[in-house]
């Protein structure tokens, strides 16, 4: 299996694997806050159910542009929100553009060093697919809203805000040590945090990320599209530039769900098990979560190391570097090293291996099944 040999990889570069870990970042008597950074879909919304479920508030929601344009993204979090009766959580939009990139020069890169198997907002525009049910990709707009793509109803509501990285910002000196920002699309907001202010990272309580495989080239090629897909990663390529900013600043810890969130995967079965128990969100999640092909519980795992780090039965504490070489195949991608060898303006993270899957689908049953409502949070 993939996760025990990369484990090994791992155990020879920090020798410092945890087993079954005990909680080191959650004090039981303290109150938890969040902030959820995501390129919001349809059934995009098992995350902040799970956040809510493990008792953490969540202070607001930003978009990000990855999987499309981030103002697609936040509507679809309006309108997730509105299902479930959660609209008293705020959604701010994040940046439109990456630091640097552009679709043309995504593009351009693909051409020389090959195309990606999802390439998320910088797709090249297809004004069919998106009459019909698609997000937008590419184009002369990025803010364009194509009215199709929501099948979880078009929100009544709009956004709180505009500027997701200011908001950021705001909360974790209102609550300086005790915001952990979930960052499950591109790391553009996290970075125009950490550069508009030099206190943010380090004042925030964690930043927990979903992306940032390691050595999975070959797995691109061994199967079929789905298994090229899931080893590729749109999240960290899409600006490289920003999660090189993100991921080196001095938050107090970093935790990655990389190759992990490869490690449980969607199936006809389990969302059978969800919908046993009806509701707005269980037929969201039963109809649309699979509408194409059964992937990777790949956000949701990211969001259950934040919510209950116990979930994490393996994993090492390395240093990381982003490429952000234009010119190199590995552009957007990271590589690890132990600290006798690492470069310089790099920091450890928590690079997670395997997690508890059983108690992952629990967690995420529970929450999809229950949902806590604003009703629920005023109380």
């Amino acid at each position: 299996m993939q996760f025990s040999t990369l484990a090994s990889v791992f155990l020879a570069l920090s020798g410092s694997i945890q087993a079954s870990p005990l909680n080191p970042r959650t004090n039981a008597t303290e109150k938890r806050y969040a902030i959820l950074d995501n390129d919001w879909s349809p059934a995009g919304f098992i995350p902040f159910l799970m956040a809510l479920d493990a008792g953490i508030e969540i202070l607001g929601i930003a978009s990000s542009t990855a999987n499309t344009w981030q103002k697609q993204g936040a509507y679809h979090a309006l309108a997730t929100l509105e299902v479930g009766n959660l609209s008293c959580i705020p959604v701010y939009y994040g940046a439109t553009h990456p630091i640097i990139n552009t679709p043309e020069l995504f593009q351009a890169w693909e051409s020389v060093h090959g195309v990606l198997p999802w390439e998320g907002a910088f797709k090249k525009f297809n004004a069919t697919a998106e009459a019909l049910f698609s997000d937008p990709t590419s184009g002369d707009d990025p803010n364009r809203i194509t009215p199709a793509a929501f099948v979880e109803g078009f929100p009544n509501i709009t956004a709180a805000g505009t500027n997701a990285a200011a908001f950021m910002i705001e909360q974790v000196r209102k609550y300086p040590g005790q915001v952990s920002i979930y960052c499950a699309g591109a790391l553009t907001n996290v970075a125009l945090a950490v550069r508009m202010d030099d206190q943010f990272a380090s004042l925030a309580k964690e930043l927990v990320i979903m992306g940032g495989y390691v050595d999975v080239n070959l797995l691109q090629t061994s199967g079929d599209y789905l298994q090229a897909d899931i080893n590729s990663d749109i999240n960290l390529m899409i600006d490289p530039e920003g999660s090189k900013i993100a991921l080196t600043a001095d938050f107090p810890d970093i935790v990655i769900a990389g190759n992990v969130a490869n490690q449980v995967m969607s199936t006809q079965e389990f969302l059978d098990e969800v919908y046993e128990v009806k509701n707005p969100y269980s037929e969201l999640m039963h109809k649309y979560y699979a509408a194409e092909a059964f992937f990777p519980f790949w956000d949701e795992t990211a969001m259950a190391l934040l919510a209950d780090p116990t979930i994490n039965t393996n994993s090492s504490t390395v240093y990381i570097d982003v490429d952000t070489a234009y010119g190199s195949p590995r552009y957007g991608n990271i590589h690890v090293y132990q600290s006798d060898f690492k470069p310089p303006n790099v920091r450890n993270v928590t690079y997670v291996h395997t997690i508890d899957g059983d108690k992952l689908k629990t967690m995420i049953k529970r929450s999809v099944q229950y949902p806590k409502s604003c009703a629920d949070l005023a109380a």
